[in-house]
């Protein structure tokens, strides 16, 4: 198998000895490398031999001495080096299915791969996994894994899962802890499904199989409006929420003072659903699952306050426009109030964008699309700069030229052309949002 080298990572190893993008990589340690793990794997040692293919076609063994698992620089085009292994679930909550038709093909391919859960962080059921794949995780030393759990009752996680291999949760859990896997877990709470009594089962089986799985985050189900034929699911109320956090915290106490952390989070989505005030910073114990959304707009909320106590002059004077969601909006009022109160000179205009393409329920800046920006905002009231959070655009095809695509795939160009501004896409980062609103 050979694999396409799409970058070399500047002052790395490889740009020293001389591998260059458009290289092949054929063997490592005289090994044909499968995957990505094997990649991984074999690259970690000390001594380590690389096969490439040089654009002229002529072939070049590089002998590299250097750090145990210090990386050589070689990023590929494939990132997995195969091809990804497909869902063969049907669980009731997932959203692909709940896509309407007519976007683009990759957003329509569900995976469950473990080789993307140890790079990417995806989550996946445990359900994809053979023998030969299980032996290799625990061979390889494959960690941590991103374990979508949901419930620990057999029966309860084939009817949400629809899969025979879902009841082998806690066995294939308990072997890799064994052999010192680590495991981050996730729950997309159904409620009428795995939430009150369920989810302390839940909770405890997991705490129970030891600090090797290391936290669990809990999300509310997503549901858009185009779930015709699908299972019906009821959406996280605000009762519910409050439920959901009352139980929570109440683990959390006893976790605190059993391991010093808490090992269970929940999502932003039920405090604000909830109406109720986020933990405190500290409570997150550093952040495991901020890619699941927990403790997100704590954490903002924290780099904002951080970057300001700094002091820093503004160079930007006029009007700013912010677009978001709706879970979003009432905190970047409170963070408009802030800016403001600092910078006299700056007027922020945050806007509300409804999810018209999803449907209303949808409430997250991460699922907004390019089109109900264009049909929402007034062109008339934008300010001199415009801002958006990456996250609109985190969903894209390797195929797409452009880089910024919304999940409606208007590109981002579009919607600078119909506002006739430019737009800045900025990381959902204190420190990073501040520098763009002064500079």
């Amino acid at each position: 198998m050979e694999h396409l080298i799409d970058e070399i990572k500047e002052g790395s190893i490889a740009e020293e000895i001389g591998i260059e993008t458009g290289d092949t990589l054929l063997e490592v340690n005289g090994k044909v490398i499968k995957d990505i793990l094997e990649y991984i794997y074999e690259i970690s040692g000390e001594y380590v031999e690389v096969t490439i293919k040089k654009s002229d076609n002529s072939i070049v063994i590089y002998e590299i001495e250097k750090e145990y698992d210090e990386k050589i620089g070689l990023e590929f085009k494939n990132p997995i080096l195969d091809k990804p292994n497909a869902c063969k679930n049907k669980c009731v909550f997932c959203f692909v299915d709940q896509l309407p038709k007519g976007m683009r093909k990759s957003l329509y391919f569900k995976d469950d791969d473990s080789r993307l859960s140890f790079l990417h962080g995806n989550y996946i059921t445990l359900t994809n996994l053979s023998e030969e794949d299980i032996e290799r995780i625990i061979n390889l030393k494959i960690s941590p894994i991103n374990l979508s759990v949901h419930t620990t009752n057999d029966e309860l996680r084939l009817k949400m899962i629809k899969n025979p291999k879902a009841i082998d949760l806690m066995p294939v859990t308990r072997r890799f802890i064994e052999n010192d896997i680590e495991i981050n877990g996730q729950i997309v709470l159904c409620p009428g499904f795995n939430d009150g009594k369920e989810l302390d089962k839940t909770i405890m089986d997991l705490y129970n199989l030891g600090e090797k799985f290391n936290n669990l985050a809990i999300v509310p189900v997503g549901l858009s409006d185009h779930r015709e034929g699908l299972t019906k699911l009821t959406s996280v109320t605000s009762d519910d929420a409050n439920k959901v956090i009352d139980q929570v915290e109440e683990y959390q106490k006893i976790f605190m003072k059993e391991r010093n952390r808490r090992f269970v989070y929940l999502s932003d989505e039920f405090y604000i659903t909830a109406n109720r005030e986020y933990p405190e910073y500290e409570d997150y114990d550093g952040f495991p699952q901020i890619e699941n959304g927990i403790g997100l707009t704590v954490k903002f909320n924290y780099e904002i306050k951080k970057a300001l106590e700094s002091k820093i002059n503004s160079n930007f004077e006029g009007k700013i426009s912010i677009i978001t969601g709706i879970s979003a909006y009432s905190n970047m009022i409170e963070i408009k109030e802030i800016i403001e109160k600092e910078f006299k000179n700056i007027e922020i205009d945050v806007i509300e964008i409804k999810n018209k393409f999803f449907g209303e329920k949808i409430t997250v800046a991460g699922l907004i699309t390019g089109r109900d920006i264009i049909e929402q905002v007034n062109v008339s009231t934008l300010g001199e700069k415009i801002i958006l959070p990456d996250v609109m655009f985190k969903d894209r095809d390797e195929s797409m030229e452009e880089e910024n695509i919304f999940l409606d795939d208007t590109k981002l160009s579009d919607v600078e052309n119909k506002f006739k501004k430019k737009i800045s896409v900025v990381k959902v980062d204190g420190y990073e949002f501040i520098k763009e609103i002064i500079k």
